[in-house]
């Protein structure tokens, strides 16, 4: 399997420079460090049917092909070559299809190949990506001979009509019996939420989110709904029967659904599609709230939000303010083209606002000193 400089987060290739620059992620007092993880796609592989977002092809830029034990062993021996000290765990991770929905023999073979570095010492653990309708007791027991440490469920939504409307194929009830079946078997839990499908609204994604955060899941992931060039999606928009979320409103309700799991102290690692060359140059995309920094953004919206509720509980009015936070976060409590700041002088009157870092700080907390 070649390596390519795509990344599309665990829907597509990552390059192994981003592999190394992604933070340790946080929410709230519980932390989540991020393994070295080790890509091989199975583009739409093990998928019973399309559904009505997806364009694996564009997605992945990968044709459907279940790489080799050659390919693999390429694979991984090429990124265990440039893993940073910095990093201690490492994983195989099997994304971009329906791991558990591939033939049985397919699925021995592609565990064993992964487990061979496992047994000698190069990689600690196997993960993967699958339809929360593949977890049954038949399936979890074949992992058992398997260091499969981490499973990702492709939840979605856990409302009844948005899932049928986006022909997911499977029930919210669905995700909660496979939840349980992955917590009885000891699995590092992910779920996967996207926001902006067909027949989603604000009250539906918030009341999912909470649903889902009902689980205690290990971490999340929020992906708003871009319209993919060859997905059933881009019939029903190029027919005017489906509307994307502005960028916006994509933020704005990414926000409400992190705050969601922040109040339960569940990480979310990942908001928004990884960037790519191909999805930057928006010839992969009809519409949609597509940014190569979507996270940053709701991070920027975050950070805003606490520092104007400190300023406005200020008993004075100053001139001047220094903001003090977490160094991992400057970034987030500027904003993008320092634009909070700018924002926050407006708003309140303010000469200057100077800004210190303190490692000691939780990377989601911020103080005013006047």
């Amino acid at each position: 399997m070649m390596i390519t400089s795509k990344r599309v987060g665990d829907l597509g290739p990552l390059s192994r420079d981003s592999l190394e620059k992604e933070p340790t992620m946080n929410s709230g007092s519980r932390k989540i460090q991020k393994p070295f993880i080790i890509p091989v796609f199975l583009p739409h592989a093990g998928c019973p049917h399309q559904c009505v977002f997806c364009d694996q092809a564009a997605i992945t830029g990968e044709n459907p092909a279940l790489p080799s034990t050659e390919s693999l062993r390429k694979q991984v021996n090429s990124f265990i070559a440039y893993k940073s000290k910095q990093r201690k765990e490492v994983q195989i991770a099997f994304y971009g299809g329906n791991f558990l929905g591939l033939a049985e023999k397919t699925v021995r073979m592609l565990l064993q190949d992964a487990a061979a570095f496992v047994q000698a010492g190069k990689v600690d653990s196997i993960r993967f990506s699958t339809r929360p309708d593949t977890i049954d007791t038949v399936r979890l027991n074949g992992l058992k001979n398997y260091p499969v440490s981490t499973i990702e469920l492709g939840v979605q939504s856990m409302d009844e009509e948005v899932l049928a409307l986006s022909n997911r194929g499977h029930t919210a009830r669905d995700t909660e019996k496979a939840v349980g079946l992955l917590r009885e078997n000891n699995h590092q839990i992910g779920l996967q939420l996207m926001l902006g499908l067909p027949g989603d609204d604000e009250n539906r994604a918030i009341k999912s989110a909470e649903k889902t955060a009902d689980l205690s899941p290990d971490f999340v992931r929020i992906y708003p709904t871009v319209v993919l060039k060859n997905s059933p999606l881009s019939r029903l928009f190029q027919l005017r029967k489906y509307v994307p979320l502005s960028l916006e409103a994509a933020v704005s309700l990414t926000k409400k659904l992190y705050r969601v799991f922040e109040s339960r102290t569940i990480p979310v690692i990942r908001m928004g599609l990884q960037a790519s060359e191909e999805l930057d140059a928006g010839t992969d995309i009809l519409a949609g709230p597509y940014h190569p920094s979507f996270g940053q953004l709701v991070y920027a919206e975050l950070f805003l939000d606490k520092a104007r509720s400190l300023l406005q509980n200020l008993e004075n009015n100053p001139e001047s303010i220094t903001l003090q936070i977490h160094p991992r976060s400057l970034s987030r409590l500027q904003g993008i083209r320092n634009r909070n700041i700018q924002i926050l002088k407006n708003e309140f009157s303010l000469h200057s606002i100077a800004i210190v870092t303190d490692d000691s700080m939780a990377e989601n907390e911020l103080k005013v000193l006047v």
